[in-house]
């Protein structure tokens, strides 16, 4: 009996491989890959029907507009282009028709994904800057995230120790903290929900729906951490417990380095600054704010602050030049929610990356979380206690040193 069962898998396979063949045949045959088909002169049009705006704020010099519109140099935006181009190429949906009949180019679809993201307009507004449709800018925008979300992964990782002690440098020579590897802080990215989605634990204390950002930035404000997709209502210091990075610090795996030997056998981990709002730990340090004002505490304080503005301006930087994360988002599928908020942060790092510089109008002023009130931490670990005593001491004696001089 066996024979015969094994003759019937083999026929079963083999029309299942030829029915996939014809499918594959079919999917390849939508989008044949000819330059002339596509629309290769979009920025022209678009820089002809987008030139004579009424907004003050648009260059009137055309390399500057590229940035201003796109967020990135002409450089960096094929840059971008080459990292999502086989993605794009290789799945083209049938609805990605211009009205003039020709497939999008990558150039024009990558252009329409970073426009949606950097404006944070309406796909209908985004549409008619280009000539297609609402229902094309947003599968034309997901597609580029799904894209650059897999493409992109190398411009945000964890430093390995070689990239470690070039931070530690720069955060010690720019304000003069020893082992310092980054800086910390969170901002909510608001949001509407359905009423059949409504949940308290998205509702945050300003009482706006929101979802969570954290990120952890080095001393040119460039993420090497992020964690979000929890809910606005949590408070910064649940937020900090329920990340990987929390994890990973707590069982030795990250900001594991060797210790910094200062004078008397004094020695000084690995650690990162953040705000009030985050617990004192062995390896992040807060602000001191109890009431003994002496000369050590208020230079801590001070220097504290300082790097850990790198973190605030960072957000600043992001939601400015990515303003889809600075405006309500319209009911968003919290699924996804959280690739777009990576991918406007890996499209962050890539112009840090390329050396970009932004149009100075792009970081928003004020703070990134405009209206919400710092929430106070309690918690303090001895051991995190005597580190932040340490720097204190060290950047007090640093000073006095100097002014001895």
């Amino acid at each position: 009996m066996a024979p015969p069962k094994k003759l019937k898998k083999s026929k079963k396979t083999s029309k299942k491989l030829k029915k996939k063949q014809k499918n594959k045949s079919k999917s390849v045959s939508v989008a044949p890959i000819d330059p002339k088909a596509t629309d290769s002169d979009w920025w022209d049009s678009f820089w002809r029907k987008n030139s004579s705006s009424t907004d003050a704020s648009v260059p009137s010099d055309e390399e500057e507009a590229f940035k201003y519109f796109f967020r990135v140099s002409k450089k960096t935006f094929e840059y971008i282009c080459s990292l999502v181009r086989e993605d794009l190429i290789s799945r083209p949906p049938s609805g990605l028709i211009n009205i003039e009949g020709r497939l999008l180019s990558v150039e024009k679809q990558v252009a329409i994904a970073l426009r949606r993201l950097a404006s944070g307009e309406s796909q209908v507004s985004v549409g008619a800057a280009f000539g297609v449709g609402q229902s094309t800018v947003s599968q034309v925008t997901w597609r580029f995230i799904e894209a650059l979300e897999e493409r992109a992964k190398h411009h945000l990782k964890w430093p390995d120790s070689s990239r470690i002690e070039s931070i530690k440098s720069k955060f010690e020579e720019l304000f003069g903290l020893p082992n310092c590897c980054g800086a910390i802080d969170a901002t909510h990215i608001i949001m509407t929900l359905p009423a059949v989605e409504t949940s308290d634990d998205w509702c945050d204390q300003e009482n706006n729906y929101s979802m969570f950002l954290q990120g952890i930035v080095d001393h040119e404000m460039r993420f090497l951490n992020i964690v979000t997709g929890w809910p606005g209502g949590m408070t910064v210091s649940r937020l900090l417990k329920c990340s990987g990075f929390f994890k990973l610090c707590e069982n030795g795996e990250w900001l594991n380095g060797n210790p910094r030997k200062l004078s008397e056998g004094v020695e000084i981990r690995e650690y990162v600054v953040g705000g009030a709002s985050y617990p004192l730990l062995p390896w992040l340090i807060t602000p001191d704010g109890s009431d003994e004002r002496s000369d050590s505490w208020s230079t801590f304080n001070t220097i504290h602050e300082e790097a850990r503005m790198l973190a605030v301006k960072s957000f600043l930087q992001l939601k400015g030049s990515w303003r889809i994360l600075n405006k309500v988002m319209w009911r968003p599928d919290k699924r996804k929610l959280p690739s777009i908020i990576l991918v406007c942060c890996l499209l962050h790092n890539i112009i840090i990356d390329n050396g970009d510089q932004l149009h100075p109008d792009v970081a928003l002023s004020g703070h990134h979380d405009s209206g919400y009130g710092e929430e106070l931490c309690k918690q303090v670990d001895p051991l995190g206690r005597t580190l932040r005593e340490n720097v204190a001491e060290y950047l007090q004696h640093i000073k006095e040193k100097s002014l001895s001089k």
